[in-house]
């Protein structure tokens, strides 16, 4: 092989795929592997935040998951994997979501205290204190019922603030319900179902589609398997 030869092959355009540790990225391992995408070392483990996969050309890039709209959005990753509560909490407007990968499943819900009257508390001009990650979501819900709330910012242990008064209510992730039972709180309404969708940069798809397009049809097979 030339200089020349080599020199082109090292400029071929990579293909980076944004996505975050944890049950997503738990769940995506083995879709990931259905398409020759596998990391070629432990991603759970890895303390890269950048990682090869089994196919040249593709990488994983490991973020925060509010930020994979972000890395996705801006050009920094063509691709990416993110919660459906994240796109709707962070602004998914300018990105092409083709397909839902049906993984990492859950409930964005409103929970409560055993005993509290949730049906009384948001009476039409109510007002309500609710502590939640999702703020934006949280406001426009309440707001559509015609409920005023006092919103709470937190960023974990959500099911302490009901207990120790800080809050009325939480609005946060439901899975098997069990954290919420261990800790006396019962879910009093569903806001929205959650999975992880396969987002794309929309300018990306434009200028590289014969190489980005193949790959999210292999996706969308592979997520009905």
């Amino acid at each position: 092989m030339t200089n020349a030869s080599k020199g082109k092959l090292s400029r071929m355009p990579v293909i980076r795929i944004a996505l975050s540790k944890g049950r997503i990225l738990e769940e995506t391992l083995p879709l990931l592997a259905r398409l020759g995408l596998s990391p070629r070392e432990d991603a759970e483990r890895s303390r890269k935040l950048i990682l090869a996969t089994e196919r040249r050309g593709v990488q994983l890039v490991v973020v925060r998951a509010a930020d994979v709209p972000t890395y996705v959005g801006h050009g920094a990753a063509e691709l990416g994997i993110a919660g459906g509560d994240v796109l709707a909490e962070h602004g998914g407007a300018g990105l092409y979501q083709p397909v839902d990968l049906g993984i990492a499943r859950c409930r964005m819900m409103v929970a409560t205290r055993r005993g509290f009257d949730y049906g009384k508390a948001v009476r039409q001009g109510a007002r309500l204190r609710v502590a939640t990650k999702y703020v934006n979501l949280t406001r426009e819900h309440f707001a559509g019922k015609g409920v005023h709330v006092d919103l709470i910012k937190l960023y974990g242990s959500m099911e302490l603030a009901p207990l120790v008064d800080l809050a009325d209510a939480i609005v946060d992730l439901v899975s098997s319900g069990r954290t919420l039972r261990a800790n006396r709180l019962v879910p009093v309404e569903q806001i929205m179902p959650v999975s992880a969708r396969l987002v794309v940069n929309q300018a990306a798809l434009k200028t590289r589609r014969a190489e980005l397009q193949p790959l999210i049809e292999r996706f969308s097979r592979a997520s009905r398997k």
